[in-house]
């Protein structure tokens, strides 16, 4: 029940990626069969050490593979040493056109460069940054964004458009390969999903690198959301997309948990609980709304894989628990029946069901991970 249905089983489930190559982010494996990753941003002065490797560290937590880091002047890229030895996932050092700092941020460890070489001068200069991305195992990204296209294609376009942003992104990785130089991922960014989406099928037609998923500038928490989610979730089910960040206007923690709901809704990652709930309604036996908020709450510490339906009737509760780890079907006169394995085991109290959730939660996370140990040292 933790895993994702084999596709033989379920084929309507079943997702063709896109074929790409295979980068590395540090030792963090981008493309080809690996798993999709996700990213989040830093917002704090990346001068300030202290703050950064603390924002890092929480990002880290909420389970991001990758996070990126302003590098806008020296004082950036000479803390980024110190942030670099304290992190735990591979660091991406954001540059624009300035090539010093890029050349700066490779030799302070940072594991991929986003950089888009058309921009940051001479031929010289970017035989320079690429010389340094060679000697320091750094990968790249170009970052093609809607909203800062070249002036020549904005003239020839008459706007933003896919077309434009496509021959942007494909101009810059022309430069990398040019120099032989194959270690990169693309992305081409929109605040607008419906020319986000056409730009990334466009491209995926187009290069066989790994694709950076991502709607710029989506908005706030709950808009943001939205967004990313019929764009992102859009071109994840069409098989398109390595990498993934949520842009939000909000704590780049919360980034990081929209990215891998996305993920877990189309069975492509599993991490933590998946909470399946009902929507609130008269039949209801207990209210689902705050019970739901508190099991959030309470069990994001947990990152085992696993699901939990929480339903306020016997309707449509049964059927959901069948499908779940652990289940709580409301039946009214304050009680309600817990589901384990997708069988009714035993009756439990609203008042205490929170709690006892919790530790039935908890209990079986300890139990498939240690599963997953045991098979680990078989194998």
């Amino acid at each position: 029940m933790t895993g994702q249905d084999p596709a033989h089983h379920r084929p309507w489930r079943a997702i063709q990626r896109r074929v790409s190559r295979k980068i590395r982010v540090g030792d963090v494996e981008v493309g080809g069969d690996a798993p999709i990753t996700v990213q989040s941003m830093t917002n704090t002065l990346t001068s300030d050490a202290a703050a950064t490797i603390a924002q890092v560290r929480a990002l880290e937590e909420a389970g991001a593979d990758i996070v990126r880091v302003s590098c806008p002047d020296e004082e950036s890229t000479a803390a980024f040493p110190a942030i670099v030895k304290a992190a735990g996932v591979p660091l991406v050092a954001d540059i624009h056109f300035h090539y010093r700092r890029a050349i700066e941020a490779a030799k302070a460890g940072a594991a991929c460069l986003r950089i888009n070489p058309g921009n940051i001068g001479s031929p010289d200069r970017v035989r320079e940054v690429i010389q340094a991305a060679r000697d320091h195992g750094c990968s790249m990204r170009i970052g093609v964004n809607a909203g800062s296209l070249e002036r020549e294609l904005l003239e020839r376009y008459g706007e933003p458009c896919p077309q434009a942003m496509v021959e942007s992104a494909l101009n810059h990785a022309r430069i990398l390969q040019d120099h032989d130089f194959h270690e990169f991922k693309i992305s081409v960014k929109a605040s607008d999903p419906f020319m986000t989406v056409a730009a990334y099928q466009m491209l995926a037609e187009a290069i066989d690198c790994p694709l950076h998923l991502g709607v710029t500038e989506a908005g706030a928490i709950r808009t943001g959301t939205v967004k990313s989610s019929i764009g992102i979730g859009s071109l994840l089910w069409a098989g398109i997309g390595d990498t993934i960040r949520v842009s939000l206007a909000a704590d780049p923690v919360e980034e990081v948990k929209v990215g891998f709901d996305i993920l877990k809704s189309l069975g492509l990652r599993h991490r933590g609980v998946n909470i399946i709930a009902c929507p609130s309604c008269a039949r209801q036996g207990f209210n689902v709304i705050a019970t739901v908020e508190a099991l959030e709450q309470r069990l994001a510490h947990v990152s085992t894989p696993m699901s939990l339906s929480i339903i306020g009737c016997v309707v449509n509760g049964p059927g959901e628990a069948l499908m779940t780890d652990v289940g709580f079907t409301g039946g009214g006169k304050g009680a309600g029946m817990v589901y384990l394995a997708g069988k009714p085991d035993h009756k439990m109290d609203n008042g205490r069901m929170v709690d006892h959730i919790v530790e039935l939660v908890e209990a079986k996370a300890a139990e498939l991970d240690r599963e997953a140990a045991a098979a680990k040292a078989a194998a």
